[in-house]
């Protein structure tokens, strides 16, 4: 089984086709971004630090990253594989990576436009008991009752990054940190580009790379 790194804009559907995945796989799902939220909700002084970062849409410093990555990767529970979604997200953290673990056998790249992307996600709405993710904007993805999830029924939620600013903050924080490392993985030969927009059709392209 391949472990694989998933590269995307903020947006772009990382954490849908790593649940996917892990699904047909029984891979882990690595994500940087629901680590630092539980960090986030520990309520300590590093909490409050992570939550400002957050939301002003830059990067937790690559220091503090690592740590927790590298940790997470010496866990016991990963033999059929990772995903790896929100990391690395620049340079200095993918050649960190390297370090901590041989075992990246892909790099996917998802490339989604700007326009899309802030659709997607000024109008996010997600359920904080399964996970599930929907959206206000997008009408096939609204759920069926207003703000009610359909898995659980419970209250759905807007995230406290995903308003028009942060998402334009993010975004450019993306072109200047993360997309100059697609040229890293290129150079391995590890890099795959999908520039597709549905779902199933991700799925099924990612499918054939790892399989």
């Amino acid at each position: 089984m391949k472990n694989i790194i998933l590269i995307a804009p903020p947006g772009a559907g990382k954490g849908t086709q790593a649940k996917m995945l892990c699904s047909k796989f029984n891979m882990v799902h690595i994500s940087v971004g629901d680590l630092l939220r539980s960090e986030i909700e520990k309520g300590n002084d590093l909490s409050e630090s992570l939550k400002q970062r957050m939301q002003s849409g830059k990067l937790v410093e690559d220091e503090l990253i690592l740590k927790i990555m590298e940790k997470r990767l010496n866990e016991s529970d990963l033999d059929n594989g990772f995903i790896l979604d929100g990391f690395p997200r620049n340079i200095n953290q993918a050649i960190n990576l390297d370090k901590i673990t041989d075992k990246i056998d892909a790099v996917i790249y998802l490339e989604v436009s700007k326009e899309e992307l802030e659709r997607r996600i000024v109008g996010r709405l997600v359920c904080k008991t399964c996970g599930a993710s929907y959206s206000e904007l997008i009408e096939e993805l609204m759920p069926i009752n207003n703000n009610i999830c359909d898995k659980c029924n419970s209250k759905l939620e807007k995230r406290i990054d995903d308003t028009v600013e942060i998402f334009n903050n993010r975004y450019n924080t993306y072109l200047e940190e993360t997309y100059p490392i697609l040229e890293f993985y290129k150079e391995k030969n590890k890099l795959y580009t999908i520039n597709l927009l549905d779902k199933d059709e991700i799925f099924n392209e990612i499918v054939k790379i790892i399989s």
